[in-house]
C-alpha cells in the first residue's frame, strides 16, 4: 500500500512540473487577437478565412539531435496556391533569444516585418516556417537580409496538417544551449510569393484592405506588418490580447517614416 501511495505521489509531482522539465515547451495564445495592434483586418479575397492567421499555440521540443517547432492556428490549413506543403497562406517567424542579455544578438527584425526587439530581448536565431521551397527562402534571405542570413534558420521543409505547421531543424543549426531555457517570440505573417521591394516573403499592411493586402495600418513603412504574436505569460489568457496590442503600438511621422517602432519582447517558460 505504501509503495502504491508513493508511486501515486511521484506521478502527481511529475504531472505538475512545467513542460520544460520534459524537454518540451508549450506557449498558448488567446483566440481572436489576429488583428496586430488591434485594428488590422484581413485581405478581402475569400482564401483568407477567419482564424487563418490566429496563433493559438506554439511548442518547441528537443528530440535527440533535432528540435521540432509546431505552430497551431485558428483555422484549418488550406493550399489554394498548390505549393505542395499542405498550406499556402501563412508564414511564421520564431525568434530565439538564447541568453537574455542586452547587447547580445540582433534588435532589428527581418525585412518586411517593420519591428524591432528590446535590447534585453535581442535574438540570436530565427526559424522560418513557410510553404516556400527552402532554396528560395535561403536565396531571399541572402539577398534581402545579408547581415542576418547566418542566423536565419530555414528548415528543409515545413509541413501543414489540420491546423498545425511543423518543422524540424538540427540542434546544431541553433547553436549550443538548452532550448527549454531560451526565450521565444513568434510572429505570424502571410506568405507572399511576389513580395514588394526588400520584403522577406511577407504581405503588406496598408491603410485599407485589398484583395491581397491587410488593412488597418499605414501606407508607409512605419506600421508593424505583424498579425499575431505571443504576449503576456503566453498562457492563452484573454488579457494577453491587450498585451499584444500594447507591444505592437507604433507611431508614424507625417511623411510615413517611423517615429516610434513596435518593440517586441521575449517569452520564457514560467516567467
Amino acid at each position: 500500500m505504501k509503495t502504491r501511495l508513493a508511486s501515486l505521489t511521484l506521478a502527481a509531482s511529475l504531472a505538475s512540473l512545467p513542460a520544460a522539465a520534459a524537454g518540451k515547451l508549450t506557449f498558448k495564445d488567446p483566440t481572436g487577437d489576429d488583428n496586430g495592434p488591434g485594428k488590422y483586418v484581413y485581405p478581402t479575397d475569400t482564401v483568407y478565412k477567419k482564424g487563418t492567421f490566429d496563433l493559438t499555440e506554439v511548442t518547441v521540443e528537443k528530440k535527440g539531435d533535432k528540435v521540432e517547432f509546431t505552430a497551431s492556428l485558428g483555422a484549418d490549413l488550406e493550399d489554394p496556391w498548390k505549393l505542395g506543403s499542405g498550406f499556402s497562406l501563412q508564414m511564421v517567424f520564431i525568434f530565439i533569444d538564447k541568453d537574455g542579455k542586452a547587447g547580445s544578438g540582433h534588435t532589428e527584425g527581418l525585412p518586411g516585418l517593420n519591428i524591432q526587439f528590446a535590447p534585453e530581448a535581442a535574438w540570436e536565431k530565427v526559424v522560418l516556417l513557410s510553404p516556400q521551397a527552402a532554396p528560395r527562402l535561403k536565396t531571399e534571405a541572402a539577398n534581402k537580409a545579408s547581415a542576418l542570413k547566418d542566423d536565419i534558420v530555414v528548415p528543409s521543409r515545413t509541413k501543414g496538417s489540420g491546423r498545425k505547421l511543423t518543422a524540424t531543424v538540427k540542434a546544431s543549426e541553433l547553436g549550443e544551449g538548452d532550448p527549454s531555457q531560451w526565450g521565444y517570440q513568434v510572429v505570424v505573417q502571410s506568405n507572399e510569393g511576389f513580395p514588394a521591394g526588400n520584403d522577406l516573403m511577407t504581405r503588406k499592411v496598408n491603410e485599407y484592405e485589398g484583395q491581397h493586402r491587410f488593412g488597418g495600418g499605414h501606407d508607409g513603412e512605419c506600421d508593424p506588418h505583424v498579425i499575431d504574436i505571443l504576449a503576456g505569460s503566453a498562457k492563452g489568457d484573454a488579457s494577453e490580447a491587450k498585451a499584444q496590442h500594447d507591444m505592437l503600438k507604433y507611431e508614424c511621422a507625417d511623411d510615413g517614416s517611423t517615429k516610434s517602432p513596435a518593440t517586441l519582447t521575449m517569452i520564457r517558460q514560467g516567467k
